[in-house]
């Protein structure tokens, strides 16, 4: 007989909607409640990634509340030492969930949660054992993946993102970025407040935690050169001669930033179309707050009259609609040396590919850089996400299309 533990209850539901409510005095349901619902069902182990302030310790102690569930944060010496034996304490719970906040400070745990998922299969214990959250990607995967193959999943939890906060919000979540706490702010000073107390603590305490030696003040100045290069190409000698450090290490960086959550490098399209290719890829900063931040913008208004107005509304529709994609997803962008250009290729894992060109304005024009992009690329479906409301054909082959209505057709495959 099964001894699995039973999924999330609707209470377990409401009691997620009331831990929102109270945190942030608003209503807003995640996507990730349901995600995380399904794969806690299928597996004995689930990580939870994401950068902090995100929303993962909420949602693990609604699981929690919902699955008569543990909650052990391994960076409280008093929850740590609950673990002095893991294998007595754990295997007295193995009928509860067991939460672990930030289990890559403790990575001599996994082995003992191998033989733990292994014991428990055989007596029937075969899903919703442990629920593991981290905010290093990399560091995390490679922990978790080498000891619990074929026994954990993954899933990434997300800023906000346009379709939980609804078409009205759009302009305000594009402006503040997606941590509630910065989303949900009484006002855009205290919203920019919480937002640099972030910033700072990543560059005081998140990075130095992973050996970054360089000074606060330097590496403001590395995210500050990043900022002014949104959805530019990666140029690793200019940065490195403007900060006057060598050229791996600020690869050693952009590869820290990316496994923290705070960057993006979104790679070129590399089938050979037998054409020369740009290589590089591009950058961004993922939330857009924190990218306002960084550069000093102090209002909506500022920002359109900003130069990195493009990038910024580039990179908060990218990661709009990658908080969309299907699984194993592969996201790149398309770049010719003769010009043809797309923003943004989703690569399915069927083979096939939609191409999305990214446009602020109400009435998008396209270039014939774009036109060009597409007799390369073939691909099934192509858009042109624009700052409208309205869904029209602009050519017979290309759809103009807003932003939550393309994430909700990817929500859909």
């Amino acid at each position: 007989m099964c001894l699995s533990i039973p999924s999330l209850t609707s209470q377990a539901i409401i009691l997620a909607k009331l831990a929102l409510r109270c945190s942030f005095c608003k209503v807003i349901e995640r996507r990730a409640f349901a995600k995380l619902d399904g794969l806690l069902g299928r597996f004995p182990a689930v990580v939870l990634l994401g950068p902090r302030q995100v929303g993962k310790t909420t949602l693990a102690k609604v699981c929690a509340a919902g699955r008569d569930g543990i909650y052990l944060d391994l960076e409280s010496q008093r929850d740590l030492s609950k673990l002095a034996d893991p294998e007595h304490y754990l295997s007295q719970r193995e009928d509860r969930l067991v939460i672990l906040d930030e289990i890559q400070q403790v990575p001599g745990l996994f082995p003992s949660l191998r033989g733990l998922i292994d014991e428990g299969r055989e007596r029937g214990l075969r899903s919703g054992r442990f629920l593991l959250l981290g905010s290093a990607s990399l560091e995390l995967i490679e922990q978790s993946s080498e000891t619990l193959a074929g026994r954990i999943a993954y899933l990434e939890m997300q800023p906000l993102d346009a379709l939980e906060v609804g078409p009205e919000a759009l302009q305000k979540l594009w402006w503040r970025g997606g941590f509630p706490d910065s989303f949900l702010a009484a006002s855009d000073e205290a919203s920019s407040e919480y937002r640099d107390f972030l910033i700072r603590s990543y560059l005081e305490r998140d990075v130095r935690l992973h050996g970054v030696r360089l000074a606060p003040a330097k590496l403001r100045n590395l995210w500050t050169m990043l900022a002014h290069c949104q959805g530019g190409l990666t140029n690793t000698a200019a940065l490195s001669r403007n900060l006057e450090i060598d050229v791996r290490s600020v690869q050693a960086h952009l590869e820290l930033l990316e496994n923290l959550f705070f960057l993006r490098r979104l790679r070129p399209w590399h089938r050979n179309t037998g054409k020369r290719m740009v290589k590089s890829p591009r950058l961004y900063i993922r939330d857009s707050g924190l990218l306002h931040e960084l550069l000093g913008i102090g209002s909506l208004e500022a920002l359109a009259g900003h130069p990195v107005v493009g990038g910024s509304w580039e990179g908060f529709v990218i990661e709009n609609l990658l908080a969309c994609v299907p699984p194993r997803t592969e996201a790149s962008f398309y770049r010719s040396s003769g010009g043809a250009e797309v923003d943004l290729v989703l690569t399915f894992r069927d083979g096939k590919t939609w191409a999305v060109e990214i446009k602020r304005g109400l009435s998008p024009a396209l270039s014939a850089g774009f036109y060009s992009a597409l007799d390369d690329l073939k691909p099934a479906k192509s858009f042109v996400v624009y700052g409208g409301n309205e869904r029209y054909p602009l050519k017979p082959e290309v759809e103009a299309i807003p932003l939550n209505e393309l994430q909700r057709e990817l929500l859909g495959l």
